[in-house]
């Protein structure tokens, strides 16, 4: 006798998720980079301790002068009083249980708060690297592009040459070749500072003086800010062009040399949509990657930009810091920085979940 085996039916029931699974893979994605990057605040915190009690050089003699160093009673009054009488490893606990309340100690340059320094200096360099990356991205994302489909032309040839030279020639040098020229021979670009002495500051929001204006309904002043940008994005721009240029170029043609790109252009589909809803979206992944440490560089490393223009920002706040031996100062600037580069990676990271599934899925 045969016997037939009953087949079970599907269940019309939903399946119940499992233990543990989850439901929102971007969350869970960006927790896991949040709880990353907190992890790495506190190893920036440990390396800018140790580096800055690694330089050489003697801060209590920077700060209070010769002669005022060789007075026992004041030496041991100013080491009482930042703490330098204590030993390392009570410094740095110290020095982070002042970070959880927000102090970042008192600068021996400026008699201030190193917090109160910082949230002055980081609005300025903030405007002048915005603008830098912003028009970078622009510029380099349109000559990329154009570079890799006119490949082996005279153009392409051309556009590799430039970017080169944006990436060879020192920034200092360019600053100061661009300030002779607009500046002492074509007058047609304003001199050093954020603002001209006929120009009061805008109310304080931002920090940003063009936005602030703005806010503030002063035209004129807004114009005069914006006129003062000019020269140092410029500079920073033709660097940070360079290097895009060349890198979306080599991104635009791996994608090109893709199936689904020629499929795209199999199908017939007009020029336009395959460079933006193809090709650029797929090299946008690579170039991100670039445009975030462009940036990160832009906010750390304009020290002789700003102070060939007299920019009262990070870079010329760090080298007054440095050249007195203001420790608080200098790990002030060291943490910002390091926390900066963090929080730009961090939103690359964040940005690669939501251009990319296979990434927050990963």
């Amino acid at each position: 006798m045969t016997v037939f085996t009953p087949i079970a039916r599907p269940s019309s029931k939903r399946t119940a998720p499992r233990e543990g699974r989850v439901r929102h893979p971007f969350l869970s994605y960006a927790l896991r980079r949040v709880g990353t990057s907190l992890l790495l605040v506190i190893g920036v915190t440990l390396v800018t301790f140790i580096l800055t009690n690694l330089v050489p050089g003697d801060p209590v003699a920077a700060a209070l002068g010769q002669r005022a160093a060789e007075d026992p009673a004041i030496v041991a009054n100013f080491r009482t009083q930042y703490g330098l009488d204590q030993p390392l490893v009570v410094q740095y606990f110290t020095y982070l249980a002042n970070l959880l309340h927000g102090n970042l100690g008192m600068s021996t340059t400026t008699h201030n708060e190193v917090t109160a320094d910082l949230t002055t200096a980081l609005p300025a360099t903030l405007e002048i690297a915005i603008g830098a990356i912003v028009l970078s991205i622009i510029i380099g994302v349109v000559l990329g592009t154009v570079a890799a489909y006119r490949r082996g032309k005279a153009s392409d040839h051309v556009l590799r040459v430039v970017s080169l030279a944006g990436l060879s020639v020192p920034t200092f040098w360019l600053a100061l070749v661009l300030y002779y020229v607009f500046y002492f021979k074509l007058h047609i670009a304003p001199g050093s500072g954020r603002l001209s002495s006929d120009f009061n500051t805008p109310p304080t929001v931002t920090g940003l003086y063009t936005i602030d204006a703005l806010l503030a309904g002063q035209l004129d002043t807004f114009l005069d800010a914006l006129s003062h940008l000019f020269l140092p994005v410029l500079v920073l721009t033709l660097y940070t062009v360079g290097l895009l240029t060349r890198f979306v170029r080599t991104a635009v043609l791996e994608i090109l040399d893709q199936d689904y790109v020629r499929a795209a252009r199999a199908k017939g589909l007009p020029a336009g949509t395959v460079v933006w809803s193809y090709v650029l979206r797929g090299a946008s992944i690579p170039v991100l990657t670039v445009v975030g440490l462009a940036f990160g560089s832009l906010l750390s490393g304009t020290v002789l930009v700003e102070a060939i223009f007299s920019w009262p920002g990070i870079g010329s706040y760090a080298y007054r810091a440095a050249s007195h031996l203001d420790l608080p100062g200098i790990m002030g600037v060291g943490l910002l920085i390091g926390v900066m580069y963090l929080l730009v990676n961090l939103a690359v990271d964040l940005l690669y979940g939501v251009l990319d599934p296979r990434v927050r899925l990963a």
